[in-house]
This record gives C-alpha cells, sequence and structure tokens, in this order.
C-alpha cells in the first residue's frame, strides 16, 4: 500500500523527467560531440576526446562569418521587433479603437502561417518591389542582409507581441493609479511602476525574437540572395561533411540561453524576498 500510494503520489513527476530527459538528449549529443575529434568529415561517431574545438572555434572561417552575420542579424531584428511589438502590445492592451479585433487577428497570421508560404510571399514581394524602384528611381534592394533582416522582423514582431501582451494583461492597473494619486507624473509612473513590471515580459519577448531570427533556415533561404547565415552555412556543410566546431557554437548558444535564464529567475527571487 506504501509502495503504490508513493508511487500514486510521484507518477506525474516521474513521466515529467522522463520527457525532459528525452527533450534534453539532442542537446546532450551536441555538447558531446562538441568534445570529439571525427574520425571522418562524414562520420558523428565518438572518435576521440579532444579540446581543440573550443579552443579553435573559428579553425573554418567560413561558419566563423556565418556566425558574425547571423547574430548581426538576430540583433537588429530583436531591437525593431521588441520596440515596434511593445508599442503595439501598450496600444491593444490600454487603448480601443476601430479595428482592434481585426488587428489582433492579423497578429496572429504570421505565427499561424507556415514558414514555406510565407517565405515565398516575401520572396515575391522584394522581387516586385525591386523592380518597382529601380524602374521608378533607378535604384532596387537586392536580395542579401537588408531583406533578411525585414523578413525577420515581420514575423518576429507577432512573438513579441503576444509575450509582452500577456504581461500587460496580468499587471495590476491600481498600482499605477495609487502612484498617480501620489501626485506622480505620467511620465514617472511610466518609469517607476509600468515599466518595471512589463520589463520581465518585454526581455523575454526579445530573447524568444532573437532566437527565432538566429534560428531561422526556411524563410531565410528564400530571401538571402547570396547571404550566408549561419543555419544556410549547416544545412550546406551537412552535405560535404559538418564541422566539429558547429557543436560548439550550439553548445555555447545552449549555455549562453541558460545563463541568462537563470541571472533572471535569481533576480526575480531576490526581488520577492527584499518585497
Amino acid at each position: 500500500m506504501r509502495i503504490s500510494r508513493w508511487l500514486a503520489d510521484r507518477w506525474v513527476m516521474g513521466v515529467a523527467l522522463l520527457v525532459l530527459g528525452y527533450l534534453s538528449l539532442p542537446i546532450l549529443v551536441v555538447a558531446g560531440l562538441s568534445f570529439n575529434r571525427p574520425s571522418s568529415r562524414l562520420s558523428y561517431d565518438f572518435h576521440e576526446f579532444t579540446l581543440d574545438n573550443w579552443t579553435h572555434p573559428c579553425a573554418t572561417s567560413d561558419m566563423c562569418d556565418a556566425v558574425v552575420r547571423s547574430v548581426q542579424i538576430g540583433f537588429i531584428a530583436t531591437v525593431v521587433s521588441t520596440v515596434l511589438g511593445t508599442l503595439m502590445a501598450f496600444a491593444l492592451v490600454r487603448h480601443r479603437f476601430t479595428g482592434r479585433s481585426g488587428i489582433n487577428v492579423l497578429i496572429f497570421l504570421p505565427m499561424a502561417t507556415p514558414e514555406l508560404v510565407m517565405g515565398t510571399s516575401l520572396l515575391a514581394l522584394f522581387v516586385w518591389s525591386d523592380g518597382q524602384l529601380r524602374a521608378t528611381f533607378g535604384f532596387g534592394i537586392p536580395q542579401g542582409f537588408w531583406t533578411i533582416v525585414i523578413a525577420h522582423v515581420m514575423f518576429c514582431v507577432s512573438f513579441v507581441v503576444v509575450t509582452v501582451k500577456a504581461r500587460l494583461a496580468g499587471m495590476d492597473r491600481r498600482l499605477e493609479e495609487a502612484a498617480m494619486d501620489l501626485y506622480a507624473s505620467e511620465w514617472q509612473t511610466f518609469r517607476r511602476i509600468t515599466l518595471p513590471l512589463v520589463l520581465p515580459g518585454i526581455v523575454a519577448a526579445a530573447l524568444l525574437a532573437f532566437s527565432l531570427s538566429f534560428d531561422d533556415f526556411i524563410i531565410t533561404n528564400f530571401n538571402a540572395g547570396t547571404t550566408v547565415t549561419f543555419p544556410m552555412y549547416v544545412w550546406g556543410a551537412a552535405q560535404r561533411g559538418i564541422p566539429p566546431q558547429v557543436n560548439v557554437i550550439g553548445t555555447a548558444m545552449f549555455v549562453i540561453a541558460l545563463l541568462l535564464v537563470g541571472v533572471s529567475s535569481l533576480r526575480g527571487r531576490r526581488a520577492k524576498r527584499l518585497s
């Protein structure tokens, strides 16, 4: 009876741990292969332990160029989409205007649209715009770095709006009203009350936008032209043998994301203890 009761109380936790272990297995494999010296370019078996991949992550210069390019695109797309998405979220949550429900539906369209459809649609848009600009003004927007940035901003904005909206919907408006009752101006209320409360949602949205931008392949592949990002480099290298330094980049990105989440969680716990 004691054993059956113990299992009944903890079976959900056991299933959850098994699911988390299954989800973490690919990450552990990538981390392990980052310390591997493969027997051949097309071999993925663990042949020999080495630290050369970590001490020389840019042994393949093309890969590091692609990583830097992906980080640049991700940073620009994150900043633009976070600013636009945050402003849109405030407008949709705090104001009532004509067409508000229709805009809420339109925001979900990029999230629900298959990436293949969005990629081809953006390709057609950029090709048409380039032709029209060249015919009218004598210059155009060739496919490359900036078309990728525009494409990434278009689908990242929706995720930012949804994330910040969820944070705003859970806020207690009485805190802002109390601050203004104590003679705080609108700017002081926003800076000291609203912004600190909504900031975790904005940071979470920015991290999500950067992850989506850095990781995107399908939409980028349609609109990249001759520009090569890190996912496109990995896809191309798979045909001739992926260098082990790719696993180093993947492991490093995961560790950085894990550290950011850990620091944010610790700061949140300290703030609760102090309050």
